[in-house]
């Protein structure tokens, strides 16, 4: 008998197998922490061996923690860390090269170049998303670039290109399967966002072989089954989402008007805007959402999406680089514990300003430092920072939408931090809502798996089913805060353009 669904959630920091029984609960988890790799400054690599050795152990895991067997799950769900991507050799299925993960710059003279020549606009109205090293494609073309030095003794028909969760697929399946879904494939920047295919201009601009890239599927269908060996079962993959819009399909937010925002290692909020592609007029990523067969065709839903390069990475800073904190929970206290930041502005620039900036050349900064500053004030600095950039993105939905946003929801690990979600209800003015699972990254998998598997029939009774931990609504110190956001919109002016 299948009694759960079983999520992958293969993040930036870490990789997680979770275990949900047919209430959507969690029964059980494993988690192993991914190393990073910093070869330059402004690179940022991983080892996709160690990303499949780490899936297999954590599903294996959880098997043996919840003393339940491989047969007893019904489907897999499986969402990933996007634009992250790397090659191989599908002959020995080794990777040519550690993956290239979204962070990284290196590409972002390619980008320049290619900007310079006029591609940005057309490339912007092919895939809805603007021309930044943020995206997969100017990695693979880098990837590409190398191998004739690093693997000269390779044919070229040999090779596999894809993002994490097409590397995984691959495996799980004993090599079989080769394949991607949409709304992975829409941030490569060489899928067309309106034929939902790979698009052939886009390859020619950048130098991809069609014939290195995975089939491209609807989210929520069948896409192989994995490997007896590995489990001691067949389990069927019925779901591959990228970590965001799971997140979103977790949160139930599937009609227009209807928002979320994951705090993880960056900040992503995400619109859905339904069956329409919105057009940016404010720098914001229109993308694929969710996409899934009906009646023969494929039906996709799109969102509007402002991507924040760095939340939990300068909290990750703050306790790692300047030795000013011990973990991550302290800053909660900290925050409390003056009233203000003493005039003090953080700008989170560290791999520059993402939406709705996009200047590859922005960096960090604290400013307004003086002698009376303590480490209190620079922690609170910090949380405001996350707070205003998700406000500048709200700010820009609600011009793009003809639907205000009217309710945040949130999940990721800084969410768990109670100042941070009062003052981001403070400063956006509207409820933040944060639910009893914040792993909605992965329960949106596990969702989406168990709807297409059978498991479940109807996804508004489980959505409407989840439990909300505690809803954050404006307070006092609304007024204050929206104030201050001007002040902070000042030191991102400082901060541009800085190389």
């Amino acid at each position: 008998m299948s009694d759960y669904i079983l999520a992958l959630d293969l993040g930036t920091t870490g990789n997680r197998a979770i275990l949900f029984d047919k209430a959507g609960q969690i029964t059980g988890q494993a988690y192993k922490e991914l190393t990073q790799y910093y070869p330059h400054p402004g690179w940022l690599e991983h080892d996709p061996n160690e990303i499949w050795q780490d899936t297999l152990h954590c599903i294996q895991q959880v098997i043996k923690n919840t003393g339940i067997s491989a047969q007893q799950i019904a489907a897999l769900g499986l969402t990933v860390q996007r634009e992250t991507c790397l090659l191989w050799d599908k002959m020995t299925g080794k990777p040519l090269h550690r993956a290239i993960v979204w962070q990284d710059r290196r590409t972002a003279p390619l980008c320049h170049q290619l900007a310079e020549l006029g591609h940005a606009e057309e490339i912007q109205s092919r895939t809805g998303l603007v021309l930044d090293a943020y995206f997969s494609a100017t990695k693979l073309a880098w990837l590409m670039d190398g191998l004739n030095q690093t693997h000269p003794e390779i044919e070229r028909n040999r090779i596999l290109a894809g993002t994490i969760d097409t590397w995984i697929l691959w495996n799980l399946t004993g090599r079989k399967v080769h394949a991607t879904d949409h709304s992975n494939a829409s941030r490569t920047l060489l899928m067309n966002l309106i034929q939902q295919e790979w698009d052939n201009r886009l390859l020619e601009l950048f130098g991809i072989p069609g014939e290195w890239l995975p089939q491209i599927q609807p989210s929520l269908s069948e896409f192989g089954i994995t490997d007896s060996q590995l489990f001691g079962a067949e389990i069927p993959i019925t779901a591959v989402f990228g970590d965001q819009q799971a997140a979103l399909f977790a949160h139930g937010c599937d009609r227009p008007g209807t928002v979320k925002c994951t705090y993880g290692t960056g900040s992503f909020l995400i619109a859905q805007t339904g069956k329409t592609a919105v057009r940016s007029q404010n720098q914001m990523l229109t993308t694929i959402a969710w996409t899934r067969r009906h009646n023969g065709q494929i039906e996709a839903n799109y969102a509007l999406e402002g991507a924040m390069f760095t939340t939990g990475a300068c909290i990750q800073w703050l306790r790692d680089g300047l030795g000013l904190i011990d973990s991550a929970p302290e800053t909660e206290t900290l925050a409390q514990q003056v009233p203000d930041t003493a005039g003090v502005c953080f700008v989170p620039a560290f791999s520059g300003l993402g939406a709705p900036h996009w200047d590859m050349t922005a960096r960090g900064a604290f400013l307004g430092l003086t002698g009376g500053v303590r480490r209190e004030h620079l922690v609170r600095a910090t949380l405001e920072a996350i707070a205003y950039q998700v406000k500048e993105v709200v700010d820009a939905i609600n011009q793009d939408s003809p639907t205000p946003i009217n309710l945040l929801k949130v999940d990721g690990g800084a969410c768990r931090n109670n100042f941070l979600m009062q003052f981001q209800a403070d400063v956006l003015g509207i409820p933040v809502e944060r639910p009893t699972i914040q792993e909605a990254t992965a329960q949106g998998a596990a969702f989406g798996a168990g709807l297409t598997a059978g498991f479940w029939s109807d996804y508004q009774e489980l959505v409407t089913s989840r439990e909300c931990d505690r809803t954050f609504h404006p307070g006092t110190g609304a007024a204050s805060a929206q104030a201050h956001f001007q002040q902070w919109q000042k030191a991102v002016e400082r901060v541009k353009y800085w190389r």
